[in-house]
């Protein structure tokens, strides 16, 4: 039962994190369509997230937890997220939101991670979990086009000229060792594919490379090594970033805990 709670977290927090990143560029986009499209990528995900969090709280039925206390009132160390997805929108990893913006790296990031979720969440639609595998149908629609969009993209900026060539690929050479963190397998992820309940990423990780070579041979980039340090952000283990994004996200609920949205 706790790693089936802990796994919807994980998937949870995973679409949270990014959902709250990719929120950053509402009023900062590079032209006016890309702001709304990751806004509306934004919702997107936080709606993943609330539908998970709101299946968690159904099955601890403890009267206690909604999804505002699991999004707004858990720490760093409770969050389950990989670390790909706390991580600045820039090379340099600047500790706060504030710094500079690469858009190339928010797509970098939007692409390396929309390929594992079509494929993740096409598997989890067979989930023992019923209203896990109904979230999975839904999700995997609006995927499919973070996944088209940031491709497309990414062949845009890699195919284009030597300035946005050479940044998009400084981007994907930044975040490809992150990557790594999706397919190691901790114990959670075993006990719930065992189950029947999730999946094993290591399964995918096949149908993964062919995704990402296939885009970045069309984008004249080159696959950049991944290896290095394996960040352990599914195991609650986090960079400094995640608090500074919690930090914006949750001032308001935390600053009037007893207010009704």
């Amino acid at each position: 039962m706790a790693a089936h709670h802990d796994y919807l977290l994980h998937l949870a927090d995973n679409a949270l994190i990014l959902g709250q990143r990719n929120a950053e560029w509402c009023g900062h986009g590079p032209i006016l369509e890309e702001d709304l499209a990751l806004a509306n990528n934004s919702l997107d995900l936080i709606g993943q997230a609330r539908l998970l969090y709101q299946h968690v709280a159904t099955l601890r039925n403890d009267g206690r937890t909604t999804e505002d206390l699991l999004a707004y009132f858990r720490d760093v160390p409770d969050f389950r997220n990989f670390t790909l997805l706390e991580l600045p929108h820039s090379l340099a990893l600047a500790p706060t939101a504030s710094g500079d913006r690469d858009y190339a790296v928010t797509i970098a990031r939007n692409f390396l991670y929309s390929a594992l979720m079509v494929l993740v969440w096409e598997k989890l639609k067979e989930s023992k979990d019923a209203q896990l595998a109904a979230i999975a149908a839904k999700s995997l629609k609006e995927t499919q086009y973070h996944l088209r969009h940031a491709r497309d993209w990414l062949l845009r900026l890699g195919d284009g000229t030597e300035a946005s060539h050479a940044r998009m690929q400084a981007a994907v050479d930044h975040l490809m060792p992150y990557t790594q963190e999706f397919w190691t397998q901790s114990p959670m992820e075993t006990a719930v594919a065992q189950a029947g309940i999730g999946i094993a990423n290591a399964s995918l990780q096949a149908a993964w490379n062919a995704l990402v070579d296939d885009a970045l041979a069309q984008a004249t980039l080159k696959r950049s090594s991944a290896d290095g340090y394996v960040t352990t952000g599914k195991q609650g283990m986090h960079s400094e970033h995640l608090g500074f994004v919690l930090a914006e996200m949750q001032s308001l609920a935390r600053a009037h805990p007893q207010a009704v949205w």
